[in-house]
């Protein structure tokens, strides 16, 4: 077994290690890249882009065959060969670019294998070098969950978001189990290339939304174009006929049984953590295998030499996350022990199904548990879509979103969209929130005519009647439930 002394390793090649890397490399040349798989990263390959090149020929299918509102007739035939072609080359040609950087890095700075950690400064990779660190990044990312005795019983039939999309052509029908982020884009863009769709979801929820009122909202509008079986059990599944075949539970507790081309399992991401040995550190680690001790503001796991970035610390696993997470992790390794912790940035997150979801600041599930549980009150405002002007003239007016404040500060604490063009109006929100604005300042700023973006100022003075009148309940619109 080879031995090497570097100043800083890091473990894992995706978003968040490539982006410490970039970081540690200015404070020395001792540095050390560890990977074991691909050298692209999750977003490029079986993540963000490959979904949403699948979304985009969806929605574009979608707008053909429902024309008909603008007075445009005529069909579309969707060649299933050549949709998911176009995902593989393009998401190739994304993850090639991440290739090719990695591939501009010096030699000595790249080592592949499956890095196991012996000690808190001491990693073994495939057992055949040892690699001793002053400095550990840990950003081994994450691995979608699948369940043992379902890949042993339906095999090829069970598809992940790292399977999907090497399919040669789209299967005539797909069960898709989990209605969260990844299963309802992508259970809805395969109904709308003409795949017979069925999403299964232990509970009652959609998406992100912890709102009830768009909670319900989105359950009216999704209901009516995708098959949805919610608070439902998959009880087993078994091999049929060179398919999958399903016996669930529905929610009255009726036992039923439907047989699909695959399978596709969309319950959530694990952190890739077995191999780190955390435990056997003398590092204390939570029921869910994390350091309870982590930071996940300077990427420190508690006053070592080691650190965490992206998707294998649990913390907001999102792209944009995980690329702010390495730069910190990186910079932390090579300022350490001089640690710096930076302000965190306003939480986001996004469905990109349409009508899309989104998600700013605090989530009204937070407010409400933060807030109504210690007599705090707080102020919602609302903006409905169905009436909104250019949503009307787009025929995209479906939807609402809701804004949520305090009036003793006067400022926005967050927001959950469901609409048109949520992804856009989510950033206006979070960008005057990270700037510390009221809602009074951002109500001065400039708005349009007639865009979407109106439906913000909309929100935002229903939100400033709420606060000056207290938390009292808002009328809501016949259509969306929302405040009109």
């Amino acid at each position: 077994m080879t031995s090497q002394s570097v100043d800083i390793a890091i473990i894992g090649a995706g978003t968040a290690g490539q982006t410490a890397y970039r970081e540690a490399v200015k404070s020395t040349d001792s540095v050390l890249m560890i990977n074991q798989h691909s050298w692209g990263t999750t977003c490029a390959h079986v993540g963000c882009m490959p979904s949403k090149l699948l979304i985009a020929a969806a929605n574009r299918a979608h707008e053909i065959q429902h024309a008909e509102v603008f007075g445009l007739h005529g069909s579309v035939k969707i060649d299933g060969v050549a949709v998911m072609q176009r995902v593989r080359k393009e998401r190739d040609r994304f993850t090639q670019g991440v290739i090719d950087a990695v591939n501009d890095w010096p030699e000595r700075h790249r080592m592949s294998g499956h890095a196991v950690l012996k000690d808190q400064h001491t990693i073994h990779v495939g057992g055949k070098h040892t690699i001793s660190a002053k400095k550990i990044v840990i950003a081994t990312g994450s691995s979608p969950v699948v369940p043992k005795d379902w890949k042993d019983a339906i095999g090829e039939r069970l598809l992940t978001t790292d399977s999907i999309f090497e399919l040669d052509d789209l299967p005539h029908s797909i069960a898709v189990i989990g209605a969260g982020a990844v299963g309802l884009e992508l259970a809805q863009a395969l109904h709308r290339l003409g795949v017979k769709v069925t999403v299964f979801n232990r509970s009652d929820t959609l998406g992100t939304l912890t709102d009830p009122v768009l909670q319900a909202n989105a359950h009216a509008v999704l209901g009516k174009e995708l098959t949805l079986v919610l608070n439902s059990s998959i009880d087993r599944v078994e091999a049929h006929d060179q398919r999958a075949r399903l016996f669930y539970t529905d929610r009255e507790g009726q036992s039923h049984q439907g047989t699909f081309d695959y399978v596709l399992c969309a319950m959530g991401r694990k952190p890739n953590l077995t191999s780190m040995h955390l435990d056997q550190l003398g590092i204390e680690l939570d029921e869910h295998g994390q350091p309870t001790a982590f930071d996940p503001l300077s990427g420190q796991i508690s006053d070592t030499a080691l650190f965490m970035a992206g998707d294998v610390n649990g913390f907001r696993p999102l792209l944009h996350e995980a690329a702010n997470q390495g730069h910190h992790a990186g910079n932390n390794a090579g300022r350490y022990p001089d640690i710096r912790r930076v302000p965190q940035q306003v939480s986001m997150s996004m469905v990109f199904c349409e009508p899309q979801m989104a998600m700013v600041g605090q989530s009204y599930a937070d407010i409400h548990q933060r807030l109504v549980e210690h007599d705090e009150a707080f102020s919602v405002g609302s903006a409905c879509f169905v009436s909104q002007g250019r949503s009307n003239v787009m025929a995209v007016n479906q939807g609402a979103m809701r804004v949520y404040g305090q009036a003793k500060t006067g400022k926005l604490l967050g927001a959950e969209i469901f609409g048109p063009a949520a992804e856009h109006l989510a950033h206006l929100l979070a960008w005057a929130m990270q700037h510390d604005m009221t809602v009074a300042q951002m109500l001065d700023s400039p708005f349009y005519h007639p865009v979407i973006e109106e439906a913000v100022r909309t929100a935002l003075r229903d939100l400033q009647r709420a606060m000056s009148m207290g938390p009292v309940p808002v009328k809501g619109c016949l259509d969306c439930g929302a405040g009109a």
